[in-house]
């Protein structure tokens, strides 16, 4: 039986299922979601998830394992059915029209696995067969980047170059819209920092990356947006400069023999430990009431820290979700 649901549709079925214009603006969300729940008999696994990102944004998907990252990529993809609630890419509705935006989605499973028999070429060929969609030059070109060898049976893979594979395959076929999910695993830092540099140079072109991680150092390094997820419920979402300046920094001062702290303190400062003229706080918030402070303060020595986005998401992790009125948490990723 052919596999149906990931071809494009013919011309006269896309058609019949065309959809009123987008509106012709650069600000135009790629995935958008409200409300979206999903149950297992009484165990629920999302809860009110209202994502937005906008087309040609890399953004982050974060949460520790089990906060249901997996399950809401599924439903994107139109592979799992939403309980409640709506989740759309490009206006069109995930579960309904999934086949037809499956065409246009490149996606790395977490567990990504393909024929053992076959070599890495005749792997990709087989896809793009699947797909209608030739891709000889951007494989050729991708392999080359990621240096793999696709001569080789899939069988005498190391973990890392199945990964490299599964990167080929999501990326070949240039989709307006790629959905990785824990795409860096097995990868070793140089072919990390080049999937990183191939990603930013996509969302530059005005497509748009969703990638899925527990890690924070990798969604910090490479996206400009994050949306965090924990127990089902999406807790945050924002720019990554906006979450820096909630974050957390860490002072180390140093005052003159016979000087003291000059009063009031800065309400965003909250002071630690104190040893001698040594004092140690933390400040969250603006950074320019700590300055205006600092420079009537008699320090020999100040050494700021930069914001430290490991302590807001572990608080994030950590607090019990709080969710707006009507139980959903709301916001956008703009």
């Amino acid at each position: 039986m052919r596999p149906l649901s990931i071809h494009p549709p013919p011309p006269q079925a896309a058609a019949v299922a065309a959809r009123p214009p987008r509106p012709s603006n650069s600000r135009v969300n790629s995935i958008e979601t409200h409300a979206l729940c999903k149950s297992y008999n009484t165990r629920e696994v999302l809860h009110a998830v209202n994502l937005r990102v906008e087309r040609g944004v890399c953004c982050g998907l974060l949460g520790p394992n089990g906060a249901g990252k997996t399950t809401l990529i599924r439903i994107l993809l139109g592979l799992l059915r939403a309980s409640s609630g709506h989740a759309r890419i490009d206006n069109h509705d995930c579960w309904h029209d999934g086949a037809r935006l499956r065409a246009s989605i490149g996606y790395l499973p977490g567990d990504v696995r393909f024929y053992e028999r076959l070599t890495g070429r005749r792997t990709l060929s087989f896809l793009a067969a699947v797909r209608r969609q030739p891709a000889d030059d951007e494989i050729r070109r991708l392999a080359t980047l990621f240096d793999l060898d696709l001569d080789k049976r899939v069988r005498n893979y190391s973990h890392g170059m199945k990964q490299k594979l599964g990167l080929v395959q999501a990326l070949m076929h240039r989709p307006a819209l790629l959905i990785l999910d824990e795409p860096t695993t097995a990868l070793d830092p140089l072919v990390r920092r080049t999937l990183f540099e191939e990603l930013r140079r996509i969302a530059a072109e005005g497509r748009t990356v969703l990638f899925s991680s527990h890690t924070l150092s990798e969604v910090e390094a490479l996206c400009d947006r994050v949306a965090i997820l924990r127990d089902g419920r999406l807790v945050e979402q924002d720019a990554i400069a906006v979450l820096r300046r909630k974050a957390l920094r860490r002072i180390e001062l140093t005052l003159r023999p016979g000087e003291r702290l000059p009063e009031p303190l800065p309400a965003e400062l909250l002071i630690q430990h104190r040893n001698g003229q040594h004092v140690t706080a933390t400040c969250v918030g603006l950074i320019e009431p700590l300055l205006v402070w600092l420079a009537r303060c008699p320090a020999a020595d100040v050494t700021i820290g930069a914001p430290d986005l490991e302590d807001l998401f572990m608080a994030y992790y950590s607090e019990p979700p709080a969710p707006a009125a009507g139980g959903a948490v709301t916001g956008a990723v703009v």
